[in-house]
């Protein structure tokens, strides 16, 4: 495939996808992106992208289709409907999947599409919404070579790296992987700074100290001036995160592997949640232990 100028199908422009997008076009492709709405039909043209109402509009001569949506009904939903994917989408076309899901989910839509003629990858990336912005996430990719290879500089218009890890469900794997260890450093900071606040430490301290020691993290680094301002507007909320841990705990379940630490998180994020905490960004576990502290 001549990745030049294609023309690029989107489905699912939120918080991640709609910047992905925006920085599709201004790389010089074609991008038509689903709008089921009246709200967000005017939110797509206000970012000058041309909308389409169906699926099926989507995929029409599209080169590449991306999605990123929120679970795996989500996934199954627009891929297996009718005038869904399956149904719409060209055997030329190479579908990319760039949603956090089951592995398992992914593997039944992988076959269904594999029935169905079409190129499937997966490819879930890692990073925040400003990282989205500036083009600097990291993508996990898995599915066949030959498609991620030739898909390269479209990768790199919103990526800084990409990896190519197997030929199947390994991206969903390594996905849960890496969010298992980002719900454990929400969880983890909380009772640290819980901890050095009782003992009369200020918060901006004990992050600036951190940030600049052996535990530092690019994460941590990005959440500071939400901690330090207690604003916890979300870039990613509570619900999600305890979604992506779900997801995890179930798949190794599955596959008989004991996560006792993921177990015990999976916990503190439910108990957050009941409290209220949901709709919150997921480092609004700070807040939690602060008052739990008190």
């Amino acid at each position: 495939m001549t990745d030049s100028k294609l023309t690029i199908g989107w489905i699912g422009a939120g918080k991640m996808g709609l910047p992905i997008a925006r920085r599709l076009k201004v790389a010089g492709h074609a991008v038509q992106v689903l709008a089921r709405t009246a709200q967000s039909n005017e939110k797509l043209k206000a970012a000058e992208l041309d909308t389409k109402p169906s699926i099926a509009g989507v995929c029409q001569n599209a080169d590449i289709v991306f999605s990123s949506i929120s679970d795996d009904a989500a996934l199954f939903d627009i891929v297996n409907a009718k005038g869904g994917i399956a149904d719409s989408l060209s055997k030329k076309c190479i579908y990319v999947d760039m949603s956090t899901v089951s592995p398992e989910a992914s593997a039944k839509v992988g076959e269904r599409l594999q029935k169905a003629g079409i190129i499937y990858l997966r490819s879930p990336v890692s990073g925040s919404t400003i990282m989205a912005e500036a083009g600097t996430l990291t993508a996990i990719v898995s599915g066949p070579k030959a498609a991620f290879e030739s898909l390269q500089s479209v990768f790199t218009t919103f990526s800084r790296k990409c990896f190519h890890v197997g030929e199947a469900e390994e991206a969903r794997t390594m996905k849960l992987a890496l969010n298992s260890m980002v719900a454990a450093t929400s969880a983890l900071l909380a009772e640290a700074l819980a901890f050095g606040f009782k003992g009369g430490l200020e918060l901006e301290t004990m992050l600036n100290v951190i940030n600049q020691s052996v535990v530092a993290s690019p994460l941590i680094a990005y959440k500071t001036d939400m901690i330090v301002k207690n604003n916890y507007k979300p870039a990613a909320t509570l619900s999600m995160l305890q979604k992506d841990v779900d997801l995890l705990l179930n798949t190794a379940a599955a596959q008989h592997v004991a996560l006792p630490l993921n177990t015990l998180i999976h916990q503190i994020y439910r108990k957050a949640a009941v409290s209220g905490l949901a709709e919150q960004d997921f480092f609004v576990l700070v807040q939690d232990a602060l008052k739990s502290s008190t």
